[in-house]
């Protein structure tokens, strides 16, 4: 046999294991869509029934709590002191708490040898309690060239706290009247809102469980998750609702891979931000903490929810 009929027989055979491969994939893809024709409603139904068990521990927490969240001293008012020097956090933290209320002492450390490089005391008290406690407890003198003292008053705080609420509730009657406005129609619409109220619900309820207490930093971060939210919503509605080409599934599928890719990325930079700031901001430590708690709820209300949800809508009005 000739080469050139070797390269030819070889050609053949891999054009057929081509054809083999298409037929196999396509076999696959049909048993793929068959299975979640069958069990997408099912599938529906894990958010709505996560956002019950939710919304129930909330109104619990609230009850026991007084408010939805537990917050810091830059939403209640209180006292916060960053002094430069090393200590044992542990003694520090209980010889505070035997002497004062509402106390949260945090390290700061050097973000490439890891050493610590100061700590903060955040207390309800005010500073003329506070800092002679830490002089005699340290046995030094505090001053501007060691240390920071920053105090916020109740009213303000409180007020401030308010104002944040406002904004929130004002961001997400805007974000849905846009939402009606780009689709015209009821029930994508109501899928879309619903998602993003889902996100921040479920975000609310993972930071309280994890008794970690918001501060103004939190808020914003929540403002910031609505944005997060909608996004790969409204592509996706946009994408089965208003176009026509290809199935209902194929859509879906064609979405979930922009979606998924873009909320992936998002998230693994979150991530990354939140391990290199984790030592020595707590401002950018609760920003990414929970957009990162708010971007997981957001694949599971997207694409478990919202997907399931258009896909029986648009079915529907197709029959």
């Amino acid at each position: 046999m000739s080469d050139n009929q070797e390269k030819e027989n070889k050609q053949i055979e891999q054009k057929v294991e081509q054809k083999k491969e298409k037929k196999e994939f396509k076999e696959h893809l049909k048993n793929a869509d068959a299975v979640y024709n069958k069990y997408y409603l099912i599938l529906l139904l894990i958010p709505v029934i996560l956002l019950a068990l939710t919304l129930v521990y909330l109104t619990y927490f609230s009850y026991q709590n007084g408010d939805i969240i537990k917050k810091d001293i830059t939403l209640t008012g209180g006292t916060s002191i960053q002094v430069h020097t090393n200590t044992d956090i542990i003694k520090l933290r209980s010889a505070l708490e035997n002497k004062f209320e509402d106390v949260s002492v945090r390290e700061v450390s050097d973000i490439i040898t890891g050493e610590q490089v100061a700590f903060i005391v955040e207390t309800a008290s005010s500073p003329e309690e506070v800092k002679p406690f830490l002089e005699n407890y340290l046995s030094i003198k505090l001053n501007n060239d060691n240390s920071s003292v920053e105090f916020t008053g109740s009213a303000l705080s409180g007020s401030f706290y308010n104002q944040l609420r406002v904004a929130i509730l004002i961001a997400f009657i805007l974000m849905a009247l846009a939402v009606f406005l780009i689709f015209r129609t009821f029930a994508p619409s109501v899928a879309v809102v619903f998602a993003a109220f889902s996100d921040i619900v479920m975000t609310i309820a993972v930071i309280d469980l994890l008794g970690i207490k918001m501060s103004t930093a939190g808020i914003v971060a929540i403002l910031m998750l609505i944005g997060y939210s909608v996004d790969t919503d409204i592509l996706l509605t946009t994408r089965v609702v208003k176009r026509h080409e290809g199935s209902v599934n194929s859509r879906i599928w064609s979405s979930f891979k922009t979606g998924i890719t873009m909320t992936l990325s998002a998230l693994s930079i979150v991530i990354i931000g939140l391990i290199f700031t984790s030592s020595f901001s707590s401002i950018f430590n609760q920003i990414f903490t929970v957009l990162a708690i708010g971007l997981f709820f957001d694949i599971i209300n997207t694409w478990a929810f919202n997907a399931s949800f258009i896909k029986w809508y648009v079915e529907r009005r197709n029959k």
